[in-house]
């Protein structure tokens, strides 16, 4: 009698079955992370912005004429940072929206002068924090 060596196909088809189960349960493990490490992005953008707006204020006593709000694409690589409603003597409001046809294309966070911080995410799967009064980074809707 001959030995045969090498696999059966029922033992390829078990580690095939194996492999589709792990690869199952990692791929939005892994999806759902690479979201939670972008949106840091936008929120420390958003505070630096912040920042320059309220020394604008501080030596110009207005937010109005501010660069902080002009339209700037080149800060993140999956944000784009603009004031949607024009910046005024006393009021401005900075958004962070996340670039269409990207991965963070569904993800929008804003903060004003008073430092109110909303998050509208429209991303399948994940909540807007209920009250909508600070930066989601979890998939429940959690704030940071």
């Amino acid at each position: 009698m001959k030995k045969q060596s090498g696999f059966t196909l029922v033992e390829l088809m078990i580690v095939v079955a194996i492999i589709g189960i792990l690869s199952a349960v990692a791929y939005p493990a892994y999806t759902d992370y690479m979201i939670r490490g972008r949106i840091p992005d936008a929120t420390s953008a958003l505070a630096a912005k912040r920042v320059q707006l309220e020394q604008y204020f501080q030596d110009n006593r207005t937010y109005a004429g501010s660069d902080a709000c002009n339209n700037d694409a080149a800060t993140s690589r999956f944000f784009t940072f603009s004031c949607p409603a024009a910046a005024t003597a006393t009021t401005y409001t900075l958004q962070a929206a996340g670039n269409a046809g990207g991965p963070m294309a569904n993800f929008t966070f804003t903060v004003d002068q008073s430092n109110v911080k909303t998050s509208n995410i429209t991303q399948s799967g994940w909540s807007n924090p209920n009250p909508n009064t600070c930066w989601a980074i979890r998939r429940d809707g959690s704030c940071s």
